[in-house]
C-alpha cells in the first residue's frame, strides 16, 4: 500500500467481496485495495453485477430474477476492516423468492444488515445523480458541508415541541355545550359508582352466603349437632357433652398428679382440651344463630348483588375496579372543569415556543447563508480541476412566505414557512458559460456535467463524510476523453481519504487506478460466466490499449496506453511530493 493512503487498519473500508450464482456471476472473488480501485470490461460483462452485489451485501432490496439459472440461490459475502477482526455480511437470496442475512454468522433481518454494513459503503449510482437535483438534498449537502448537525437539531426539537402543544390545543378546541355535556356525563359515573360504596371482596362474600342460605335447613340441623355433641343435652339426664367430659378427665388427672407427678402434663393438656372444646362450642352456637333464614334478608342480598352486576356491565369492568374507574371519572371531571384554563396556558404557550422556533431557525439560517458562499467557492475550484474551469457556482438560501393558514415564523417582519429543518429553502446553481445568468442545477446540468458536480461535491465533502467506502458506478457517464483524465485524477484524489470503487469505461480514468480489475466474458461447459481478475502491469497496459481502441496488439494502442499510465504516475508523484508523502 502506499504511503499517501488511507492506513489498512482503517474501519469499515472494504475488503473481500464474493459472489456465487448471481446472473453471469458464477464464481467470484475479489480483494480490493485500499485508495482507487477500478473496475473495467466489455459492455455486458456485469460489472454493474459487481456494485448490485455489494448492494445486497449491505443491505439493499433483493431481486430473485438475480439468481443465475439452474442455482437454488444466489450468496453474496462481503468483509469489511474491523478489528479484532473482519466484520462478515452475507446476504442469500433464494430463486423462489426469500431473502437471508447474516452478520458475523447471526442471522438477522435486512433491516439491521442496512443499519450495520449500510453505513460503511455511499454508492454513487444514476440514482444518487438524480438526487443531487433535489432541493431538498441540496440543502442537506449544505448542512453536512456546514456542520449544522447542532443546529438543525436544536430546530427540529423546538418545532417538535411546538407541534406537540399545537396537537394538545387541538385536542382542547371542545365545543361549549359538548364541554357540559360531558362534564355532566362523567360526573354522573363517578357520583353513581361512589353512591354503591362498593366493598373490595363483597362479591364474593354476598356469593358465599346466598349459596349458604341453600341450605339453611341442614346447616342448622348440622350446627346443633356440633353443639349438642360439644356441650351435652342439658335437656337429658345423664348427657354428657365432650367438654364437660373433657372437663371431668382433666379434674381427675389433676387428682392423680398429686399423688404421681407423671399425671401433671396430662391434667394440663386436658384442662386445655377442655377450654378449647368450650370455644368450638361457643363458635358453632354464634354460626347456628347468625344462619340466614329472613327471606327479606335474602332478597336484600340478592337485589344488592344485583346492582353491583349491572354496574359491572354498565361500565365495562369487573366490580373490583369499579371504585379505580369512579377514581379516573372524578379526576376527569376536574379536567374538564379545567378546559378553560387549560387552553389559556396552552395558546399562550404556543406563542412562546412560536419564538423558540423562530430563534433556532435564523441561527441555523445565518450558518447556512455563510455556509453557501464557502461551499460555492469550493466546488467551483474542485469542477476548474473536473475540466470545467470557468463555471460559476451560486448556492442560493431563501425562505418562503406563509400561506394564509399555513403556521409561520416572523423573521425580518415577514411571515414565514417552516418545518422541522427550518426555514430555508437551497437550490443549487451554475453557469457554464462566462456572462450567462447562473440557473438551477435541474434546469441547466447535462449528463456529463451532472457526473462532475456529484463528484466535485463528494470531494469537497470528503473530510466532512464518514464513509470508508465510496462507489462510483456510470460516473463516467456523458463524459468525453477531454474530460476524463481530470475525473481520474479527482478519484485518485478522493481515494486518498476514503476507499473508492469505480467502474468505468474509459482509460484515462483507469490510469489512475491503485487497483485494476478486468471483467470479462468466459464459456464454460456451453455456459457463460463472468470472471474477474486483478491486472499487473503489462495486463493494465493491454487493458488500456483494448479500451482505448485499435486493432488488437495495435503499438498504437499500446504506446497511448503507455502514455496514460504515465501520465497518471507523474500527478501522483507531483501530489505526494506536495503533500510532503514522497
Amino acid at each position: 500500500m502506499s504511503d499517501d493512503l488511507a492506513p489498512a487498519g482503517a474501519a469499515g473500508r472494504l475488503l473481500e467481496l464474493a459472489v456465487a450464482d448471481l446472473a453471469l456471476l458464477e464464481r467470484v472473488r475479489i480483494d480490493f485495495a485500499p485508495g482507487l480501485n477500478v473496475v473495467t470490461g466489455e459492455t455486458g460483462a456485469g460489472k454493474s453485477l459487481l456494485i448490485d452485489a455489494l448492494g445486497l451485501a449491505i443491505g439493499a432490496r433483493a431481486d430473485p430474477a438475480l439468481v443465475r439459472h439452474g442455482a437454488e440461490a444466489a450468496r453474496v459475502e462481503a468483509l469489511f476492516d474491523r478489528l479484532p477482526e473482519a466484520l462478515v455480511c452475507v446476504r442469500e437470496v433464494a430463486a423462489g423468492g426469500r431473502s437471508v442475512a447474516r452478520i458475523d454468522d447471526e442471522t438477522v433481518t435486512a433491516a439491521r444488515l442496512a443499519a450495520t454494513a449500510g453505513p460503511l459503503v455511499e454508492i454513487h449510482g444514476q440514482h444518487e445523480q438524480a438526487r443531487l437535483l433535489e432541493e431538498r438534498w441540496q440543502r442537506d449537502l449544505l448542512d453536512v458541508y456546514g456542520g449544522h448537525a447542532a443546529e438543525r437539531a436544536a430546530t427540529a426539537a423546538a418545532v417538535a415541541a411546538w407541534r406537540e402543544n399545537e396537537a394538545a390545543l387541538a385536542a382542547l378546541a371542545v365545543d361549549p355545550l359538548e364541554l357540559e355535556r360531558r362534564i355532566a356525563l362523567v360526573e354522573h359515573e363517578a357520583a353513581e359508582i361512589a353512591a354503591a360504596r362498593i366493598r373490595p371482596g363483597e362479591v364474593a362474600e354476598i356469593r358465599a352466603r346466598l349459596g349458604a342460605s341453600r341450605h339453611g335447613e341442614a346447616i342448622a340441623r348440622g350446627a346443633g349437632a356440633i353443639v349438642g355433641l360439644l356441650s351435652g343435652d342439658e335437656g337429658a339426664t345423664g348427657v354428657v357433652g365432650a367438654r364437660e367430659a373433657a372437663a371431668r378427665a382433666a379434674a381427675e388427672a389433676a387428682a392423680l398428679a398429686r399423688l404421681d407427678p407423671r399425671y401433671g402434663p396430662l391434667a394440663t393438656r386436658l384442662e386445655g382440651l377442655a377450654a378449647e372444646l368450650e370455644d368450638a362450642a361457643r363458635e358453632a352456637r354464634t354460626l347456628a344463630e347468625g344462619a340466614d333464614h329472613d327471606p327479606a334478608a335474602l332478597a336484600a342480598l340478592e337485589e344488592r348483588l344485583s346492582l353491583l352486576f349491572s354496574l359491572e356491565r354498565k361500565y365495562g369492568v369487573e366490580v373490583e375496579a369499579l371504585a379505580a374507574r369512579a377514581e379516573r371519572a372524578a379526576a376527569e371531571v376536574g379536567r374538564l372543569r379545567g378546559v378553560d384554563a387549560e387552553r389559556a396556558a396552552r395558546a399562550a404557550e404556543a406563542t412562546r415556543l412560536l419564538e423558540a422556533v423562530a430563534v433556532a431557525a435564523e441561527a441555523l439560517s445565518g450558518r447556512r447563508r455563510a455556509a453557501a458562499v464557502a461551499l460555492a467557492a469550493e466546488v467551483e475550484r474542485a469542477l476548474g480541476d473536473l475540466g470545467l474551469g470557468g463555471t460559476r457556482v451560486e448556492i442560493a438560501v431563501g425562505r418562503r412566505p406563509a400561506g394564509r393558514d399555513e403556521p409561520a415564523v416572523e423573521l425580518d417582519g415577514d411571515a414565514i414557512a417552516f418545518d422541522a429543518s427550518g426555514v430555508d429553502g437551497v437550490v443549487f446553481r451554475i453557469a457554464p458559460n462566462p456572462g450567462e445568468p447562473a440557473r438551477p442545477l435541474a434546469r441547466i446540468a447535462s449528463g456529463g456535467e451532472l457526473s462532475r458536480i456529484s463528484l466535485a461535491i463528494e470531494e469537497v465533502l470528503a473530510d466532512a463524510d464518514a464513509t470508508p467506502t465510496l462507489v462510483f458506478d456510470e460516473v463516467d457517464a456523458g463524459i468525453g476523453g477531454r474530460s476524463a483524465d481530470p475525473v481520474g485524477r479527482a478519484l485518485w484524489t478522493l481515494a486518498r481519504r476514503h476507499q473508492v470503487l469505480c467502474v468505468t469505461h474509459l482509460p484515462q480514468i483507469a490510469a489512475y487506478a491503485d487497483a485494476h480489475f478486468a471483467i470479462h466474458k468466459a464459456q464454460h461447459d456451453g455456459r457463460t460466466a463472468t470472471e474477474v481478475r486483478r491486472l499487473d502491469d503489462a495486463g493494465r497496459t493491454a487493458e488500456l490499449a483494448a479500451m482505448i481502441g485499435g486493432p488488437v496488439g495495435s503499438p498504437a494502442a499500446a504506446a497511448s496506453a503507455r502514455e496514460l499510465l504515465e501520465r497518471a504516475s507523474r500527478f501522483r508523484a507531483t501530489r505526494r511530493a506536495t503533500a510532503g508523502g514522497g
